[in-house]
C-alpha cells in the first residue's frame, strides 16, 4: 500500500512542479540554517573528555582580602592559584592525580640552520598532566614527578610541530631550543587537542584550537625562565619576577577523584587547608570551590553567546519555513478537492488520504533534506573561512548527517499533518454536484 501511496505522491508533485520547488526550497533553507548553527553549538558545548569527566574536577581557593575581593560582588571564587597554594595541594596528596597548568607563549627556535624562530602554544605542567588526560603519544612518554622536583629541561612536544622540526620522525633523545635554552625531547603527543581546551580556561590560551606546540614541566621551565601568559595580583607581594613566592595567581589546578567518597573527602580537605591558612593569616576567609569539568565548563559559560543566539534564530527560521509549507500544502490540498471527493466516492476511507498526504509530504521532506544537506555543507565550508578560533571545527559527522534527514522528514511531517487532515475530511457529495 506504500508504494500505491508513493506513487499518487510523486504523480501530484510532478504536475505541481513549482509548488513543489517552493516547498522543499522552504524546507531546505530552515534545515540548512538549523543544523549548521546546531552543529556548531554542539562541537563547542560538547564534552571534551567524555570517558573521564565525571572524574575531573577543579579546586579553588579564595587568598583576596575582604575589602579588595576577586569580583565586584564579592561572590566568585578566583579561577586560579598561586603558587603556593598549588604546591600546597598536589605535595598533600589527596587525590590519585593532580595537575597544576599554565600557559605561556614560548618561542622555539629549530635546531636546523637557516631555519627561523618562531612563537607557539606552550602549557607548563606536572607529570600527572598526561595520564590524568589520557594523552595519546607516537613516541617516547611524559616525564615524571622526579624530574618535576629535579627541574629537568625535558620537553613534549605536539606532532604536528614534531612533523614541521623533523619532518615527522622519531625525535626522541633530540633537543629543541626554548626561549635560549636547550631541552631535551622526551616524548611526542599523538592527535590530542581536547574541545574546549578546558585546561587552558582564564589562562590566557584559546578555548578552541588545535592545541598547544610544546608541553614543559613547571618548574623546570620556570628555571628557564619561562613567563605564564596569565597572572593577577591579589596583594602587594607582586614581583612578577618571583612568581612562586609573589601574591598573584597564575596557576589551574586539576584532580582525579574516582569515586563520590573522594570528592567528599577532597571537599573536606580543601575546607581544611583553607581554614588553616586563615589561621596562618594568608587568607582572611575560608571559602573554596570544587566543581567538576562539566559544571565548571557551565560555569564559565565556554561556548560563546552569539553561537548560541545564531542557533536560537536559526531554528525560529526553521519554524518560519514549516509554517510556510504549512500554507503551500494546503493551497494545494484546496486545489485537489475534487480529485479527494471522487476517491472518497470510489471507496477510499479518511485514513487512506491521511495516509497519501503524509506520504507526500514525507517524500517533499526528504528531497528537503537532500537539499539542506547541501546547504549545511555550505554553510559550515563558509564557517571554517572565519576568524573564529572554533571555525576549524566545523565539520559535519555522521550523528549531524543522519540528524539531518530526521529534522527534515519530522519538519514536514509536522507541516503535512493539518493539509492531511484537512483532505479526510473533504465530502465527497459537494465536490461530486460541482463536478
Amino acid at each position: 500500500m506504500f508504494g500505491y501511496y508513493l506513487d499518487l505522491a510523486l504523480r501530484s508533485l510532478r504536475r505541481n512542479k513549482v509548488l513543489t520547488t517552493l516547498m522543499i526550497l522552504a524546507l531546505a533553507l530552515g534545515i540548512g540554517a538549523s543544523i549548521t548553527t546546531l552543529t556548531v553549538l554542539t562541537l563547542l558545548s560538547g564534552d571534551p573528555l567524555p570517558q573521564k569527566s565525571s572524574q575531573l574536577f577543579y579546586p579553588q581557593v579564595d587568598p583576596y582580602p575582604k575589602d579588595r575581593p576577586f569580583s565586584r560582588s564579592g561572590e566568585k571564587v578566583p579561577w586560579l592559584l598561586s603558587y603556593v597554594d598549588a604546591m600546597n595541594l598536589i605535595h598533600a596528596h589527596k587525590a590519585e592525580r593532580q595537575a597544576a597548568v599554565a600557559l605561556s607563549q614560548v618561542k622555539l627556535t629549530p635546531q636546523v640552520q637557516g631555519e627561523k624562530s618562531f612563537y607557539a602554544d606552550g602549557v607548563l605542567t606536572t607529570a600527572d598532566f598526561f595520564p590524568m588526560f589520557d594523552t595519546p603519544f607516537q613516541y617516547g612518554a611524559g616525564w615524571t614527578a622526579a624530574d618535576d622536583e629535579s627541574r629537568a629541561q625535558v620537553a613534549v612536544i605536539a606532532g604536528f610541530v614534531n612533523d614541521k622540526l623533523f619532518g615527522g620522525a622519531n625525535s626522541v633523545g633530540r633537543m629543541i631550543r626554548i626561549e635560549d635554552h636547550d631541552f631535551r625531547i622526551i616524548g611526542v603527543l599523538g592527535r590530542w587537542a581536547p574541545q574546549p581546551r578546558f585546561y587552558a580556561l582564564h589562562l590566557g590560551g584559546r578555548n578552541y584550537g588545535k592545541g598547544e606546540a610544546v608541553f614543559l614541566p613547571l618548574q623546570g621551565a620556570r628555571a628557564a625562565d619561562v613567563m605564564p601568559s596569565m597572572m593577577m595580583s591579589y596583594g602587594p607581594s607582586s614581583d612578577m619576577q618571583h612568581l612562586e613566592t609573589s601574591q598573584s595567581i597564575w596557576l589551574g589546578l586539576w584532580v582525579q577523584l574516582p569515586g563520590a567518597a573522594d570528592v567528599s573527602a577532597y571537599k573536606l580537605f580543601l575546607g581544611n587547608y583553607a581554614q588553616q591558612q586563615v589561621a596562618l593569616g594568608r587568607f582572611q576567609q575560608s571559602r573554596v570551590a570544587l566543581s567538576d569539568l562539566m559544571s565548571w565548563l557551565r560555569d564559565q559559560q565556554v561556548v560563546p553567546d552569539d553561537v548560541r543566539l545564531q542557533a536560537g534564530l536559526a531554528f525560529g527560521f526553521l519554524l518560519i519555513c514549516v509554517v510556510n509549507t504549512v500554507g503551500l500544502l494546503l493551497a494545494k490540498c484546496l486545489r485537489r478537492s475534487r480529485e479527494i471527493g471522487v476517491r472518497r466516492a470510489l471507496g477510499a476511507s479518511r485514513g487512506a488520504i491521511f495516509a497519501q498526504f503524509l506520504v507526500e509530504a514525507g517524500v517533499i521532506g526528504l528531497a528537503g533534506g537532500v537539499l539542506g544537506l547541501l546547504f549545511v555543507l555550505l554553510g559550515l565550508w563558509g564557517i571554517r573561512h572565519q576568524p573564529a578560533p572554533y571555525a576549524s571545527l566545523a565539520l559535519l559527522d555522521v550523528q549531524m548527517f543522519v540528524f539531518t534527514f530526521v529534522v527534515a522528514l519530522v519538519a514536514s511531517l509536522i507541516a503535512g499533518l493539518l493539509p492531511a487532515w484537512r483532505a479526510c475530511v473533504v465530502a465527497p457529495a459537494p465536490q461530486l454536484k460541482a463536478a
